[in-house]
């Protein structure tokens, strides 16, 4: 079996609006309701419908030969149902074809894994919850954890859960000399299956194809087959992830992005010898070849492919603390506005605007961020934490109350 197994992360945080000082204790409304119904209507009109209705027709034409994988956030759940119900509709059309399939995530995008089991669980199944909901029932059996974050440790929380196999990156600090283009198992629960973002390969396509100092501009389907084919013949599987708003959005319709992918699959199974498929038959067709150690978490973001996106340094640190300082007494909480905060300020995009990288990584980061610097980022955090924390405070001595 030669396969090729196409992943795209979905997700769009709640956004902060900008946060006072002395809004704290005053103004109980976190998020920009105005910039994240913008940012989702744009998104949708450059990527999502066009996109969608791509694959839709690739699906039909090839008669379910082609195939994708998707996770969708909860946060991008929600805003979809809010801000885009049409964006909606179309994956739930792509699910009913039977050759999508849809991975489970933490709801809202969290940093969970590195800090709370029980509250990683609990997103977990939440997220769960959601998507059998929206999606007829539908029940997932592969896992991919916030921005491929993976470790032995959480491997072994993911197989606990339930899952056949999890998604992350192929670092090379992990890798050494070992190739990506093979199933892996977890070390500590070699029940799990660990697949390997390609990562030459995926960011051919998710970042350099637009790149005219690329040495390899322009990337064109022939260029790409050229390069599979000459992938060695027993490595047996090629993991393309990606963000899903590589399409339309990072790399604009003008680049011809969409033109790329509507002709991609005509050329895998005409002029070589893959196949695609998605991860879960990928976990169950490909046997794997040895354990991955990973000890230490990675990621797919950076050059580090690290945790150093989101946590490290002191601003990112000190909100992480201070936020999950208070998930105990969350818990305790019945109140379906300080829960649905709670799981908005753990989204990792939060973090995110607040690295204080420099270089290439650094002008990505920018891209990102609604704030103009990352001490912009941290200040209206925590201001929000702040009027946070002063509501579960008074909510708690409400409960002791008699």
């Amino acid at each position: 079996m030669r396969t090729i197994c196409f992943y795209f992360q979905v997700h769009q945080p709640f956004r902060l609006k900008p946060y006072r000082f002395f809004d704290i204790g005053e103004d109980h409304h976190y998020w920009d309701d105005y910039l994240n119904r913008n940012v989702i209507r744009k998104v949708a009109q450059k990527c999502y419908l066009p996109m969608n209705a791509l694959l839709l027709e690739l699906i039909h034409k090839y008669n379910g030969k082609f195939k994708v994988a998707f996770s969708l956030s909860g946060t991008f759940l929600d805003q979809m149902e809010a801000y885009a119900p049409e964006v909606l509709e179309s994956f739930q059309k792509l699910v009913a074809t039977g050759h999508v399939e849809l991975l489970n995530e933490t709801y809202t995008h969290a940093l969970a894994a590195l800090k709370s089991k029980e509250e990683f669980t609990s997103l977990v199944k939440k997220h769960q919850d959601r998507i059998k909901e929206l999606f007829n029932g539908y029940t997932p059996k592969v896992f991919r954890n916030t921005e491929l974050i993976y470790s032995d440790q959480i491997g072994a929380m993911v197989a606990e859960l339930g899952y056949e196999a999890v998604l992350t990156e192929g670092a090379k600090h992990i890798l050494g000399w070992k190739s990506p283009n093979y199933v892996y198992s977890n070390a500590i629960e070699p029940k799990l299956k660990v697949l390997l973002k390609n990562f030459l390969l995926s960011d051919d396509i998710a970042f350099r194809f637009s790149n005219k100092t690329w040495a390899d501009y322009p990337l064109t389907t022939d260029k790409f087959i050229n390069w599979i084919n000459a992938i060695p013949k027993e490595e047996q599987v090629v993991n393309l992830f990606m963000d899903y708003e590589t399409f339309g959005e990072h790399q604009w319709a003008e680049t011809g992005i969409f033109e790329f992918m509507r002709y991609l699959p005509e050329a895998v199974l005409n002029h070589s010898s893959f196949t695609f498929s998605t991860p879960s038959e990928v976990a169950a067709a490909v046997p794997a070849v040895s354990k991955i150690h990973v000890p230490v978490p990675i990621s797919w973001a950076d050059e580090e492919r690290d945790l150093t996106a989101w946590l490290g340094n002191d601003l990112q640190d000190e909100a992480f603390d201070r936020l999950y300082e208070m998930e105990k007494s969350v818990k305790q909480i019945d109140d379906p506005e300080i829960q649905r905060d709670w799981g908005y300020l753990q989204t990792s995009d939060h973090f995110y605007y607040m690295c204080t990288k420099f270089f290439s990584d650094g002008s990505v980061h920018e891209y990102f961020s609604p704030y103009d610097t990352p001490y912009d980022a941290f200040i209206n955090y925590m201001n929000v934490l702040s009027d946070f924390m002063l509501r579960v405070k008074q909510k708690t001595e409400e409960m002791k109350c008699p």
